[in-house]
């Protein structure tokens, strides 16, 4: 026990402050908004790419006023995928406003604008026979994109801290008693609104002196892609489900907390799949949102679908069996509160081992039968993270996929097996004492002689 204590004393500080983490909370809560939409775009984006050649060709033979059917359908994915920075952006700024206690509305619209501000609102365009490219005026949809998502969060960040300092310090219209609150509102806005924007327009001006010529160049360059290269490695990956696991058998939602943190890379990594999987190329990421959602854990934290299989198949205590039976409908769509609580896996030391390790055998292997090409890479498509496992892997890696989650959900119900015998055979020694004290006491074992 004093180890356990003293891991206690170590992680349960680290969760704290990370889980209470404002910033943290902010993009957790702010990549929610994004969610939904990226889900339903996946959804027509599957619709003409379906992993069956002969429908995908025709999906592209079939055109409507010129057009295919495939590219009609990519419109909402280009609606979702190509702008989601926008949707982060303003989730993120919204939630972050709430934390800190501004305005959620108006702190979301100045931190949108602080982001645009930085923006080079132009795109580089070479016309058909000219020797140079030349600026054309736009939003470019690589900076609205996945490739926008850092400085976006950046700007979120910095805009509003120094909104909240000027409204702290009282610089705002105060607008006379019986003016309509929104119109209040409104008023005292401006003068933090005017600061931030001066602010950030100073920054705009500041980078174009630099090599890189704007701010969203440097931090792409500087910030976001060294972190999707290292998010995109299978060593990062197993630390992050190591340490969440971790905070598991303490009884800490370890991918909540771990999520704050990773989630942003792996949607990036996800959205450059998706773009390169609509442009017919070879899809450049292994690890990705999907890779994390539908190929590390099947039921959840710990892989926990293997477990109740196995304890369906080998396990004869009532406890497990009765547990096995309540939980197995609830992991098929990854809810595994039930087994975590109820056998319990949370400071059992003996369960606890395959709950670690079985999710990191599994990023182990799918990294590594993706690399090599047996299984296909994730194609990028987003779906529910309650989607079961072999619908989940058809649909994001075709027949291999689901073939392969299969495999890797045998596996780990055979690396469960031993551990959740010994835990079974401990509650059938307690559930035969507890059956044997009961008829110890029993009024029909009582004679005439005992009185």
């Amino acid at each position: 026990m004093k180890f356990v204590e003293k891991m206690e004393n170590v992680l349960m500080p680290i969760a704290k402050v990370v889980s209470e983490n404002k910033y943290l909370i902010a993009i957790r809560d702010g990549f929610l908004v994004t969610m939904p939409l990226l889900i339903i775009g996946s959804f027509f984006m599957l619709i003409s790419n379906f992993p069956i050649q002969a429908w995908m060709d025709l999906m592209s033979s079939i055109t409507v006023a010129g057009t295919p059917l495939s590219a009609i359908f990519g419109v909402a994915s280009t609606a979702t995928f190509s702008i989601m920075a926008i949707f982060a952006v303003m989730g993120i700024g919204y939630n972050f406003s709430r934390n800190i206690g501004v305005n959620p509305l108006h702190g979301a619209a100045i931190s949108m604008v602080a982001w645009f501000m930085l923006m080079p609102m132009y795109t580089m365009y070479t016309p058909a026979g000219a020797a140079e490219a030349v600026k054309v005026s736009s939003v470019p949809f690589d900076w609205i994109g996945t490739k926008g998502l850092f400085i976006g969060i950046i700007s979120v960040f910095l805009s509003l801290n120094i909104y909240k300092k000027i409204e702290d310090k009282g610089w705002v219209i105060t607008m006379p008693a019986g003016v309509p609150p929104t119109v209040g509102q409104s008023f005292s806005t401006l003068i933090p609104a005017a600061i931030v924007m001066i602010v950030f327009m100073v920054i705009h001006v500041v980078f174009l002196f630099t090599p890189w010529g704007n701010a969203f160049e440097f931090v792409f360059r500087f910030l976001q892609l060294p972190l999707q290269n290292v998010g995109d490695s299978v060593g990062a990956m197993l630390a992050v489900y190591l340490f969440a696991h971790i905070l598991w058998g303490f009884g800490i939602h370890g991918t909540n907390i771990t999520d704050t943190v990773v989630v942003p890379i792996l949607y990036a990594l996800s959205a450059e799949n998706l773009a390169a999987l609509q442009a017919g190329q070879a899809l450049p990421h292994v690890i990705n949102k999907q890779f994390m959602d539908l190929f590390a854990t099947y039921g959840g934290g710990g892989s926990t679908l293997s477990l109740l299989i196995a304890a369906l198949l080998f396990c004869k205590s009532e406890r497990i069996k009765g547990l096995s039976k309540l939980s197995i409908l609830p992991a098929c769509f990854g809810i595994n509160e039930p087994v975590i609580f109820g056998l319990p896996i949370v400071l059992n030391p003996t369960i606890l081992v395959p709950f670690i390790f079985v999710p990191l055998f599994n990023i182990a292997v799918t990294y590594l039968v993706m690399s090599i090409g047996l299984v296909p890479i994730c194609n990028g498509i987003f779906m529910p993270w309650t989607t079961p496992p072999v619908v989940s892997g058809f649909l994001s890696s075709g027949v291999m996929g689901a073939i392969f989650q299969v495999i890797m959900i045998a596996v780990g119900t055979l690396i469960y097996m031993p551990f959740i015998k010994s835990v079974d055979n401990q509650y059938l020694s307690e559930e035969k004492e507890s059956a044997g004290e009961a008829g110890g006491t029993s009024l029909d074992d009582l004679s005439a002689e005992d009185l």
